[in-house]
C-alpha cells in the first residue's frame, strides 16, 4: 500500500517538477533538452519521462507542436494555472536542486540549440543539407546545400557545428558587401550554397 502511495507522490513531483521547469523557460523547447535537465535533477529515465509528459500533454497542461520543422514543446496557460494551484508539492530540497541545475545546464543547451544543421538523402549521391541559426527562437540564418555524397553532407554539417561563429558573418559580408561581391560575384556560389532566409 505504501509503496503504491510512494510512487504516487513520485509521478505527482514529477509532473510539478516539470511544470516548474517549464515555467522557467517560457518558451519552446525540444522533448530530449528538457529530459537532460529534468534527468540531472532527480535521474529519471526516458521511458518514465516519455510517459509523464505524454499525460501533461494529454492533459493539455504542455503543448507541442512543430517549429523550423521540429518538434517543440512549450507549458500552455492551463500548465501555468496547474503549476500555481500544485507548486506546494514540489519538496524544497528537488526545487533548490532544480533552480543549481537549469541555471548551469539551460544557457548551455539554449547556445547548442542556436546552431544546427542537418542533411537529408535524396538519392543515393543526392544530399540536402541544412544549416542555421536560432535566436530567442527565431530563425535569423538559414542556408542550404545541395552536395553529391553522404561524406560531403558531413563534412559541411561538421564545420558548420564547429565553425558557424566564423562561418556566418563572412556570408553576411559577402552578401551585404556591394564591392567586395562585385569583385567576387560567383565565389561563394560555387560552394553550392543557396540562401533560404536571412534576417537582417
Amino acid at each position: 500500500m505504501s509503496s503504491n502511495s510512494d510512487n504516487t507522490t513520485i509521478l505527482a513531483e514529477n509532473k510539478v517538477l516539470i511544470l516548474y521547469i517549464l515555467t522557467r523557460i517560457q518558451s519552446d523547447i525540444k522533448q530530449d533538452d528538457l529530459l537532460k535537465i529534468i534527468n540531472l535533477i532527480n535521474g529519471i529515465n526516458y521511458f518514465d519521462f516519455k510517459q509523464i509528459l505524454s499525460d501533461l500533454i494529454d492533459s493539455n497542461l504542455v503543448g507541442t507542436y512543430t517549429k523550423d520543422e521540429e518538434p517543440v514543446i512549450r507549458i500552455t496557460s492551463e500548465g501555468k494555472n496547474a503549476f500555481a494551484l500544485t507548486k506546494d508539492v514540489l519538496p524544497g530540497i528537488i526545487k533548490l536542486k532544480a533552480d543549481s541545475v537549469f541555471q548551469k545546464v539551460f544557457p548551455n543547451i539554449e547556445e547548442e540549440s542556436s546552431i544546427s544543421a542537418e542533411f537529408i538523402p535524396k538519392s543515393e549521391n543526392n544530399y540536402t543539407v541544412k544549416c542555421k541559426i536560432v535566436e530567442n527562437n527565431e530563425t535569423i540564418f538559414e542556408v542550404k546545400s545541395f552536395v553529391g555524397s553522404r561524406d560531403r553532407a558531413k563534412r559541411i554539417i561538421d564545420n558548420w557545428n564547429n565553425n558557424a561563429t566564423k562561418i556566418y558573418p563572412k556570408m553576411l559580408n559577402l552578401l551585404l558587401n556591394e564591392e567586395e561581391n562585385k569583385e567576387k560575384p560567383i565565389a561563394w556560389i560555387v560552394m553550392g550554397f543557396l540562401v533560404l532566409y536571412i534576417k537582417l
